[in-house]
């Protein structure tokens, strides 16, 4: 199908609507709402992180601009199933064993410990729209009303053809409003301009930048390829590189093509091309978000589930443990407690999603959850805060983050160390060096001490 069409979202929309009841335990309605922004794939190519000098994100960055923007924010695994899971859950893969695609949450995961049960038993409304989870294993009984991207018709993106092996990208000549997005943008903005008896947690999850990276040929015309620069890349970067870490890189893979085939820089601009027509989309959600009557007392949360490789370390996708791969956009603006222009540095995970909500909300926070809330830095963006972030991929994989550091160690004990202050590219491992035990030694007290077995997966349910 090569469009979608809007009556064919608004039959979807309405066979989904369900009216508004009583709230749950007496509580009450002053409670604020919740404006919860998820995005696929989008790594730190946003105007407000500076990652990549041509980057086009205006809504994005005005976002940024109300509140508070956490310049290093990291995903609790690089991978889409395993980092939903997590920060749904409060439960970190190595608590839970779901560390890849292919691993079904919903087997380790009751269903009274989601961030979407906590709010319903404090008595709000809980919708969503889009991609909230990895599609393969959706909870439809956790939400109140929920138009997923299996209720609309394949569009545009789905047919495109194009790109270099794996890497797949292609211009569309269709209209903006062709793509399921633009939908799940729609479904979000007429909830936002509908009276509510409860407060209300509105989620919306959109798919781009996630590949295929195909949207209205417009938004690839914003990027000339004459002006199009690399992302920061040297030949040699792996040499250094341990063989636990070389593997996750895959430098004779994807980059090896790409680099074959002489289309790096038509890569590059189909993923700024796609950033570019989400941050349309998320300004379409803010525009009606100011225009409803729930501006004053919605905050606003937005995350990505993790980073992007586009041939930095030689490595291109997520899955691995640098920077590119684990850094994405983390931003909030909540009344009363956020300022404008609000730039916290300290290093997150967003592990701290939910405790922050249950704080923001004055929602019990459930005892499973144990990572802080980081409501004392929306409050003091500057503030001290000695809680590293902490990323895995696979059984016994973990990357430490601290303000100056990453650490990685791998299953096998392969280790990795880098200076971030010196060297926020990642070219020099630091890890053999004997000056740097010590270093190493105080970062590994921050991994974990116990690791849950790989709870397994069917085969084909994995896909990015």
């Amino acid at each position: 199908m090569r469009q979608l069409s809007r009556r064919t979202f608004l039959s979807a929309a309405a066979g989904t609507a369900c009216s508004f009841g009583v709230l749950r335990h007496g509580r009450s309605a002053s409670r604020p709402n919740v404006l919860f922004i998820a995005i696929d794939d989008l790594n730190h190519w946003i105007g407000s992180l500076g990652r990549h000098p041509q980057a086009k994100t205006p809504h994005l960055d005005a976002l940024a601009a109300r509140g508070v923007n956490f310049t290093n924010a990291y995903c609790a695994a690089p991978v889409c199933n395993a980092s939903r899971a997590a920060l749904m859950s409060g439960l970190r893969p190595h608590q839970t064993g779901v560390y890849e695609n292919n691993n079904d949450w919903r087997t380790v995961v009751p269903v009274e410990q989601p961030l979407t049960a906590a709010f319903r038993r404090a008595g709000y409304s809980v919708r969503g729209t889009g991609k909230i989870y990895h599609e393969s294993y959706a909870r439809r009984p956790e939400w109140d009303e929920y138009l997923g991207p299996g209720d609309l018709p394949n569009d545009a993106r789905n047919k495109a053809q194009g790109g270099i092996g794996g890497i797949r990208f292609a211009p569309l000549d269709c209209r903006d409003e062709d793509l399921r997005d633009y939908a799940f943008a729609d479904w979000t903005i007429q909830r936002l301009g509908q009276p509510q008896r409860q407060p209300f947690f509105l989620a919306c999850g959109f798919q781009i930048p996630h590949m295929t990276w195909a949207v209205p040929r417009k938004w690839f015309d914003l990027f000339p390829l004459s002006g199009i620069q690399l992302p920061p890349w040297k030949a040699d970067d792996l040499d250094d590189v341990p063989p636990a870490g070389r593997r996750m890189a895959k430098p004779d893979g994807d980059h090896a093509k790409i680099l074959e085939s002489g289309r790096w820089k038509e890569a590059v601009q189909a993923y700024l091309a796609c950033i570019a027509y989400t941050d349309l989309n998320i300004g379409r959600l803010i525009a009606a978000l100011d225009a409803s009557p729930h501006r004053d007392n919605t905050l606003v949360c937005l995350w990505s589930d993790h980073g992007w490789h586009l041939g930095e370390k030689s490595h291109w996708r997520k899955f691995a443990l640098w920077e590119e791969a684990t850094r994405s956009p983390h931003l909030w603006v909540v009344p009363g407690v956020t300022r404008p222009g609000g730039t916290c540095a300290q290093p997150v995970d967003f592990m701290g999603i939910y405790p922050t909500l249950c704080d923001l909300c004055d929602l019990p926070t459930p005892e499973h959850v144990t990572a802080p809330s980081l409501r004392p830095l929306l409050e003091r963006p500057l503030r001290p805060w000695d809680r590293p972030a902490l990323t895995t991929y696979l059984y016994r994989n973990h990357a430490i983050r601290t303000a100056q550091w990453r650490y990685i160690r791998y299953a096998n004990g392969d280790e990795e160390l880098y200076d971030e202050l010196t060297d926020p590219l990642e070219y020099t491992n630091l890890a053999p060096r004997p000056e740097h035990a010590a270093t190493k030694a105080a970062l590994a007290q921050h991994l974990p001490t116990t690791d849950a077995a790989d709870i397994g997966g069917k085969a084909g349910a994995g896909k990015e």
